[in-house]
C-alpha cells in the first residue's frame, strides 16, 4: 500500500475556487438578510448559492446563470440590478471574476452552509490547526451580543418597555398601540409609515427582538412585555442614554426648541442597513462625508415626520378632516349602475369621501390628520387616522331577507357591537312594496328590523332608494364635521374605555378617546385567531332562540366549555344539570335565561350520540 494513502485520512479534495465570486457575495448577503428577517426566501438562496459554487465557467451576466438550478426570474432580475450597480460605480469595464477583497472564499460556510472547509492547512498543522481555529471563530461568534442601534425601533421598543415596568403598579406589558405612541419620541423612524422606497417601518424590528428572546408577546390582542434578558439589555441602554444626556449637556433642549431645525449628522438608511448586518451601539457625535449627502434627502422627512404632531398622540382643532370611508363592496359587483350611482350622488353632494377596504359595515368616518407635502418627495405622508363612534351597515330588502336565511343577519349585528364603536346605524333601503316579492314575508323583514333597533340597540334609519341614502350620508358627515370642529382627538387602544360617562353619552356628547384605523379593521377580521371564549359564544349562539346578549351572560358565568361541564359534574341530578342556566340574567331588563334554554344547552354538551 503507499504511503500516501493514511496521510489522507479518508478527507475530501479541496474544490477549487468560486469562477462568479461578485455573484456570491451578493447571494450570500440575500441568504443572511432573508435569514435575520425569518423569511423562507433563505433556503431558495441556499440553494441557488450551492449551484453556483458547482458550476465551474465564468457568467458574464446575471441571465446566463438560468441555465443553474434553482436561479429563477427573481434572483436573477435582483443579480442584474447589483450588477448595473456594480457597474456604475466601478465603471463599465469593472472585473467581476476577479475576488473582491470583502467577497467570502467559496468554501467558507458563510456562503454555503452545506460545504465543506476548504481552508490551506501550514503543513504540520494536520486537521488540528483546523479545528482549533474553527473553534476560535465559534467562541466568538457566541460571545458577540444582539445590541439594537441607538434611536432604532427595537432600542425605543426595549427602553419603553424598560421605563414602563419601572413605573411602580405598572400591569407589566403594553399594547400594540400604545407601545408604539409612547416609542416613537425615542426613534428616529416612524412606527407606522416606512421610508419612501422602503416597506419596513421601525415596528419591524420587533420580531428580531423576539427572535432574540428580548421580547415576549402574549395574548390577542397582542401583548409585549420583556424577558430577563430583555430587562437586562434595556436596563444597560437606559443607562447608556442617560450617560448620553449627562455628555451632551443643552443640545437636547436646543433641539427641542427648534424643532424644524433638521440635524444632518446621521442617515436613517444607512442606520437600517447597518443594524441589520451589525447591530452595535452608535457612538454619540458621529459623522462622515457620505452620510451628510445622504441626509440632505433623507432627514427632513424623518424631522418632519416626528416633529409634525408636537403634542404626542393628539390631533388638535384644524389639524384633521373628518373622512367618510365607503366599503370597495358598496362600489364594485353586483348591480354595478346602482353601485355607481351613489359614487355620482357623493360626489354631486360635495362630499369628502374614500374608497377602501372596511372589514366590518360598509360606511364609517375617521379623522385624518392633514399633512403637508415634503419637498422632494412625490406622495404626501401618511396622516394618522382615528375613526369616529359611527358606523353604518347598508342593507336592501333583498340583501335583509339573504343574510336572515343563511345566518348572516345575526353575525352581522354581533361583530358590529364588538368593534369598538359605540354608535353603530343599520340604513334600510327599499321599504314597503319591494318586499312583497321575496322569499320571506313582509311581516317577518319587519320584525326583524324591529328588533334590531329595540333588543339589539342599534339606531335603524329607513330610505327608499340609493339617492336617499346618499342624501343620509351627505347629512351625517356634514354633521360630524360640526360635532367634532374644536376637539382635540386622543388616540386611544380597543381594549381601553373611551373618556365619555353614560350620562354624557345620552347627551350626545362625543368621544375625543378614539381607536386607530389600523387597529380597528385588524381588530374586526372575520377569520383572526379566536380564543376559547370567543368560539364558544359561537357556538352557543348557534342554538334557535340563544342570542347575543344570552351568550354574553352565560361566558360571565361559564367562559370555556371546560368550565360549564365541570359544573354539569358537580350537580347531583339530572333536574339540577337541566336547570343550571335558568336564573343567568341576561340584558338590560336583567330577564332569565329560562329553563327551555337551560335544557337545550345541556342536551346540547352532555348527550352522548346524535340528539333526537
Amino acid at each position: 500500500m503507499p504511503t500516501s494513502e493514511p496521510v489522507r485520512l479518508g478527507r475530501k479534495r479541496a474544490l477549487p475556487a468560486c469562477p462568479n465570486p461578485l455573484f456570491l457575495r451578493w447571494l450570500t448577503e440575500l441568504r443572511d438578510e432573508a435569514k435575520e428577517k425569518g423569511l423562507k426566501t433563505q433556503y431558495t438562496y441556499q440553494k441557488a448559492i450551492n449551484s453556483l459554487n458547482k458550476y465551474p465557467l465564468p457568467l458574464r451576466n446575471a441571465k446566463e446563470a438560468k441555465i443553474l438550478q434553482n436561479f429563477g426570474d427573481g434572483i436573477c432580475k435582483i443579480l442584474d440590478e447589483k450588477l448595473q450597480r456594480h457597474y456604475r460605480e466601478n465603471g463599465a469595464d469593472a472585473q467581476i471574476h476577479s475576488v473582491p477583497e470583502a467577497a467570502p472564499p467559496a468554501g467558507r460556510t458563510d456562503n454555503n452552509s452545506m460545504a465543506p472547509s476548504r481552508k490551506k492547512n501550514t503543513a504540520g498543522d494536520g486537521g488540528k490547526a483546523r479545528e482549533t481555529s474553527e473553534g476560535k471563530k465559534k467562541k466568538k461568534k457566541k460571545k458577540r451580543e444582539y445590541v439594537p442601534q441607538r434611536r432604532s425601533g427595537g432600542y425605543a421598543v426595549l427602553l419603553t418597555l424598560y421605563r414602563q415596568s419601572q413605573i411602580p403598579g405598572s400591569k407589566g406589558f403594553m399594547f400594540k398601540l400604545e407601545l408604539q405612541t409612547e416609542a416613537q419620541p425615542l426613534c428616529d423612524k416612524s412606527f407606522a409609515v416606512p421610508d419612501l422606497g422602503s416597506k419596513y417601518t421601525a415596528w419591524s424590528s420587533v420580531s428580531t427582538l423576539i427572535q432574540k428572546n428580548l421580547l415576549i408577546k402574549t395574548h390577542t390582542p397582542a401583548r409585549y412585555s420583556l424577558t430577563e434578558e430583555g430587562l437586562a439589555l434595556a436596563e444597560r441602554l437606559a443607562a447608556a442614554e442617560q450617560e448620553t444626556k449627562v455628555c451632551s449637556g443643552g443640545d437636547e433642549g436646543e433641539e427641542e426648541e427648534g424643532p424644524g431645525v433638521v440635524d444632518l449628522t446621521a442617515s436613517d438608511e444607512g442606520e437600517e442597513e447597518e443594524e441589520r448586518i451589525h447591530p452595535t451601539v452608535r457612538a454619540v457625535g458621529q459623522t462622515s462625508s457620505d452620510v451628510d449627502a445622504l441626509c440632505s434627502s433623507e432627514k427632513p422627512q424623518n424631522s418632519q415626520a416626528t416633529s409634525r404632531n408636537p403634542s404626542g398622540g393628539c390631533l388638535l382643532p384644524g389639524t384633521y378632516e373628518i373622512i367618510l370611508c365607503v366599503d370597495f363592496i358598496e362600489t364594485t359587483g353586483g348591480s354595478h349602475h346602482r353601485k355607481q350611482e351613489l359614487v355620482k350622488e357623493l360626489q354631486r353632494n360635495g362630499v369628502n369621501f374614500d374608497v377602501r377596504k372596511l372589514n366590518v359595515g360598509d360606511f364609517l368616518w375617521v379623522a385624518r390628520e392633514k399633512v403637508t407635502p415634503v419637498p422632494g418627495q412625490l406622495r404626501l405622508p401618511a396622516g394618522r387616522e382615528l375613526v369616529l363612534d359611527y358606523i353604518i351597515e347598508r342593507k336592501r330588502m333583498d340583501d335583509l331577507c339573504g343574510s336572515i336565511i343563511d345566518g348572516r343577519f345575526r353575525e352581522q349585528k354581533f361583530r358590529l357591537k364588538r368593534c369598538g364603536l359605540r354608535r353603530p346605524i343599520y340604513l334600510v333601503e327599499e321599504c314597503g312594496t319591494a318586499a312583497s316579492h321575496l322569499s320571506l314575508p313582509e311581516a317577518t323583514l319587519q320584525q326583524a328590523i324591529i328588533n334590531t333597533q329595540v333588543i339589539d340597540g342599534f339606531f335603524v334609519k329607513r330610505v327608499q332608494d340609493v339617492r336617499e341614502s346618499a342624501a343620509y350620508l351627505t347629512v351625517m358627515t356634514r354633521f360630524l364635521n360640526k360635532l367634532y370642529q374644536n376637539r382635540t382627538l386622543t388616540c386611544r387602544s380597543r381594549e381601553l374605555e373611551g373618556d365619555v360617562s353614560a350620562d354624557e353619552e345620552e347627551r350626545g356628547i362625543p368621544s375625543s378617546s378614539l381607536i386607530s384605523f389600523a387597529e380597528f379593521n385588524h381588530g374586526a377580521l372575520k377569520n383572526k385567531c379566536q380564543t376559547v371564549r370567543e368560539v364558544f359564544a359561537r357556538q352557543l349562539m348557534q342554538i334557535s332562540g340563544l342570542s347575543g346578549d344570552k351568550a354574553a351572560a352565560i361566558l360571565e358565568h361559564y367562559s370555556t366549555p371546560h368550565s360549564l361541564m365541570s359544573a354539569y359534574d358537580r350537580c347531583t341530578s339530572e333536574a339540577e344539570k337541566e336547570k343550571l342556566l335558568s336564573t343567568i340574567r341576561y340584558g338590560k331588563l336583567k330577564r332569565n335565561v329560562g329553563p327551555a334554554l337551560s335544557r337545550t344547552v345541556y342536551q346540547l354538551y352532555c348527550t352522548p350520540g346524535p340528539l333526537s
